[in-house]
């Protein structure tokens, strides 16, 4: 038998940034884990940048990842006694397709919006605005509910602030898709928040079920009074558009093993042929188990490829010029769907050029053991055991693996 290995992998190449501001991509990437077979999930390859960059253990207890959006939001007049500034961003799930570049096939991708922040420029000091000379005694006192690192409802606090006697830095949690209003406790002449931070969480399909290759695909939002990032009518975005690239890449591997000589398969009956020739009783089976190792995380099929006419059998011939034939069966390691339905695929029979149903890993399989039988046809037994029949017979069978289904 001969050996076909097949090496699946995929590179992704990343989209390039547009120049817009308000443009930014958001990449994952899926390579199997041998130390973790079962987990089938997507890695986030974003860098983090802003308020995760600043506070990556807070982001990481929260399966949090930030970007930081170079979006400014302007205020159109002056803040009033008692007037709100709220903050509403698409905090529910959305979906958008990303589709194979390659095969084009499609899948859905979800994503919220989980935190939003920004560091607001005051026009003058915090505390010549309120009357007081310590600056965190001004930022606490220019609001109705303290500073804004505490945050309003429905959002919630992070844990993070930092201040200058002009500006304040704040993040807040966004568990809700709601406004969260900060109400202004003295006048204030001019403001403007200089960015936009905003972290988002993912769900992305299994693994598993895709193909290899770069699956892409966008999502847009809109910014400004009554869009889907809304600081209330006062605040003006520089952009009114933004727009998530999605960049999904899939690396799966699809290998197959032999042990050293496993390219040569001599079939005989069980317990071998000096049994046979002392006990003079014909065998009821000839055969032999190949052993291989299997890695494989994506679904993939199988082909035979001999010298045959058709059907399940291969054939086998005799410097003598006389023929038999041979079937194949294929065993696979557990954590393996076949064409039959649940549960472990055992001696599935092999059709010449044909190939296989799709198997399917439900988990990473690395490196385990599945193995092909090699089996001579009870008719085969008859011919090659007659009387005064003496002769050896040889043959090739190529077995194919190919994760491009």
């Amino acid at each position: 038998m001969k050996k076909s290995t097949c090496y699946l992998g995929l590179l992704m190449a990343l989209a390039v940034p547009s120049a817009e501001a308000a443009n930014q991509e958001i990449r994952a990437l899926f390579q199997p884990d041998p130390s973790q077979p079962n987990k089938n999930a997507f890695l986030n390859k974003t860098p983090n940048s802003g308020y995760c960059a600043s506070y990556p253990g807070e982001c990481a207890s929260n399966n949090m990842f930030s970007i930081q959006l170079p979006i400014r939001f302007n205020a159109s007049r002056f803040i009033g006694v008692g007037e709100g500034i709220p903050l509403k961003v698409p905090a529910n799930w959305r979906q958008l397709t990303v589709t194979n570049a390659e095969t084009h096939e499609t899948e859905t991708v979800e994503v919220r919006i989980t935190g939003v922040g920004s560091r607001f420029i005051l026009s003058d000091s915090a505390a010549s605005l309120v009357g007081v000379t310590d600056s965190l005694e001004g930022h606490q006192k220019l609001w109705t509910s303290n500073s804004w690192v505490y945050a309003p409802a429905p959002c919630q606090y992070s844990g993070v602030g930092a201040y200058s006697p002009t500006s304040y830095r704040f993040f807040w949690k966004t568990p809700v898709e709601a406004s969260c209003v900060k109400v202004a406790a003295y006048f204030i002449p001019s403001m403007y928040f200089d960015t936009l931070d905003i972290a988002y969480e993912l769900r992305t399909p299994n693994p598993l079920d895709m193909s290899s290759g770069l699956y892409t695909g966008s999502i847009p939002y809109t910014l400004g009074p009554g869009a889907d990032f809304d600081l209330g009518a006062v605040m003006h975005p520089d952009d009114a558009n933004l727009t998530l690239d999605f960049v999904l890449d899939v690396q799966h591997t699809l290998k197959v093993d032999l042990p050293p000589g496993g390219n040569k398969v001599s079939l005989e009956p069980e317990g071998g042929w000096q049994r046979w020739i002392e006990g003079g009783r014909k065998p009821n089976r000839i055969y032999r188990d190949q052993l291989f190792y299997l890695s494989a995380s994506s679904r993939f099929k199988v082909m035979m490829l001999c010298n045959s006419t058709g059907g399940t059998r291969c054939k086998l011939f005799s410097p003598k010029g006389n023929t038999t034939e041979v079937e194949t069966y294929l065993t696979l390691p557990d954590g393996i769907i076949g064409p039959g339905g649940p549960g472990p695929v055992k001696l599935h029979k092999l059709r010449y050029n044909t190939w296989s149903s799709v198997f399917q890993p439900g988990i990473y399989v690395n490196r385990k053991a599945g193995s092909l039988r090699f089996e001579m046809p009870k008719d085969a037994i008859d011919f090659l055991l007659r009387p005064g029949l003496s002769d050896t017979f040889s043959g090739n069978i190529t077995i194919i693996w190919d994760s491009e289904v």
